[in-house]
């Protein structure tokens, strides 16, 4: 590769880390023509799986100001650029390398951090992000609903007790009056000494 060619490919590779909000390194060895193909459809719209060369993959991440996988970057290396939702990405490959055991994910980075095969594995077991604000706004609605209950039953509580306290009161009138009975016969004998 002459190198203008390789300042190309670096820039290249530069220019998807920069624009992307994760990858995730894999090694593809053993894997057909057609199984990449597959892959690359199983990654969704929004991420691109490419083949690339270690050494220039590690010079396009230090100009892009990522680090921390460079002893990643051994064997024959592809990326999947990730610019969208990174959990559809990684179930995609996690899946994938299921069905397909000569594809091993390596590790990768997120949002400029280095993550190993074991938190890409993580991510996959998470729900899409959809389903989780569709549960955070369900919880929202929970919640809101609970206060809502609360609210109006604390009129009710209060119309309640003033009737229990009139009912009360139509029984003992001496209830309104603080509760101050007549004394008992006890306390009115003086103690003799």
């Amino acid at each position: 590769m002459a190198r203008a060619d390789k300042q190309a490919a670096v820039a290249e590779i530069a220019d998807e880390f920069s624009a992307s909000t994760g990858a995730v390194l894999t090694e593809y060895r053993g894997l057909t023509v057609g199984e990449l193909k597959t892959l690359r459809r199983s990654l969704g719209e929004h991420a691109n799986y490419a083949v690339v060369k270690n050494t220039l993959a590690k010079i396009a991440a230090s100009q892009s100001g990522i680090e921390g996988f460079d002893d990643l970057l051994t064997g024959p290396t592809a990326i999947a650029f990730i610019k969208g939702d990174v959990v559809e990405a990684a179930k995609g490959l996690r899946d994938f390398a299921k069905a397909n055991p000569n594809l091993v994910i390596k590790g990768g980075y997120l949002d400029g951090k280095a993550i190993d095969a074991a938190e890409v594995g993580k991510l996959a077991d998470l729900e899409s992000r959809e389903v989780l604000l569709a549960k955070l706004a369900g919880a929202f609605t929970a919640t809101l609903s609970q206060a809502l209950y609360a609210f109006n039953a604390l009129p009710s509580k209060t119309a309640q007790l003033a009737a229990a306290l009139e009912a009360k009161a139509a029984e003992d009138p001496s209830i309104l009056a603080g509760g101050a009975a007549e004394p008992a016969a006890a306390e009115e004998a003086p103690a003799e000494a």
